[in-house]
């Protein structure tokens, strides 16, 4: 496989997103990127900002729209997603990268770090070993592209392997228990990191293609995204009607100590049990806060179209959110999709919702 892709080898529809990647990550909208697009589709909008970008899959959608589109998260691990699959128009992962990530070099040292610190907490002994090797490898590929392209699938990779697709506890006996099982995700534990590594891989170079624009991956806070856009998309952490915020740095920690590797050891909390990465305190996880978070942001960003994702149990509501957008914009439409449920969510109740200003 050439490391770089003809352009006119993808025809790309208008609000294609069949490309993108299937993923576990909480709070993905890529199942309603349909309905999000519907409801988008005419407004008056040529470059746009997706402020909390998470998996990619809303600046996905629009940039098969023909925008210029500007991804931001705070996470470097999902700006890696941002920079493989949003600002990458044609480079690919090739068989020869997968065999340089995959291969331990005889001119290289290598930590053992993952290998001493995470034994019995996610993965066994043997893939912690191959993560290691495989985490100081990305970093030496040529090319910041390839490089975010392997990332994503080492990410999904983990995820896949992980019960309940997160790092929020301690539970690798959940792999390893020897008792009967009612479900198939055993399999895919069971499955080898190669195998799920190669399956991203590809997944991730079917879904790359040239935009109408280029397009850009950022990372940082929202707030402090540099230049101005026709649209804002609003994504953020979301607070739940019994006041409990989504803690994406809690639940991912492990990708975004991966990304750091070098700088892992000292930023660990050593007083929990799963060796989480210390806290980082945000105004959207805390009930009573993320109100004034939201102001800010609706004014910082009040030139634009404000486009923002919300659960209808949110915190604050719906009407206390759309009062606040309606002091920035006269025109605040809101429309509701009906009981769609995340993956592992047990709120059957909960809608999701698009607040429009213009």
């Amino acid at each position: 496989m050439d490391g770089t892709l003809n352009l006119f080898d993808v025809d790309c529809q208008a609000g294609d997103v069949s490309r993108f990647p299937a993923t576990r990550y909480q709070g993905s909208k890529r199942k309603i990127l349909g309905w999000i697009a519907e409801t988008i589709k005419d407004l008056p909008f040529e470059s746009a900002l997706d402020a909390f970008g998470g998996t990619g899959s809303v600046a996905y959608l629009l940039k098969t729209l023909g925008k210029q589109v500007t991804y931001n998260d705070t996470l470097q691990a999902n700006h890696q997603i941002g920079v493989a699959l949003i600002q990458n128009n044609s480079e690919l992962l090739t068989d020869e990268h997968i065999q340089d990530i995959f291969a331990p070099r005889p001119d290289a040292k290598y930590d053992d770090f993952i290998a001493r610190t995470f034994s019995g907490i996610y993965f066994t002994d043997e893939e912690n070993e191959w993560l290691d090797i495989v985490v100081q490898n990305i970093p030496r590929l040529e090319g910041e592209h390839v490089r975010a392209a392997a990332w994503f699938a080492l990410f999904q990779a983990c995820i896949a392997k992980r019960p309940y697709n997160l790092f929020h506890r301690r539970n690798l006996y959940m792999r390893t228990a020897d008792v009967g099982r009612s479900f198939g995700n055993k399999a895919t534990w069971d499955r080898s990191f190669r195998e799920h590594f190669c399956k991203y891989a590809a997944e991730a170079n079917k879904a790359i293609f040239q935009g109408a624009y280029e397009c850009f991956a950022q990372c940082g806070d929202a707030l402090q995204a540099p230049g101005e856009f026709d649209l804002v998309y609003i994504d953020p952490p979301y607070v739940s009607g019994r006041n409990v915020g989504v803690d994406y740095h809690g639940f991912y920690h492990f990708l975004e100590g991966m990304v750091d590797y070098p700088r892992w050891p000292g930023l660990i909390d050593e007083s929990s049990k799963h060796r989480r990465l210390a806290p980082l305190p945000s105004d959207w996880l805390r009930a009573g806060h993320n109100g004034s978070a939201f102001g800010r942001l609706f004014e910082k960003y009040q030139d634009s179209i404000l486009v923002i994702s919300y659960r209808s149990d949110g915190r604050p509501s719906i009407d206390e959110l759309t009062r606040l957008l309606r002091r920035f914009k006269p025109q605040v439409q809101v429309s509701s999709y009906g009981g769609y449920q995340y993956a592992l969510s047990k709120n059957r109740s909960s809608k999701e919702v698009l607040l429009v200003g213009v």
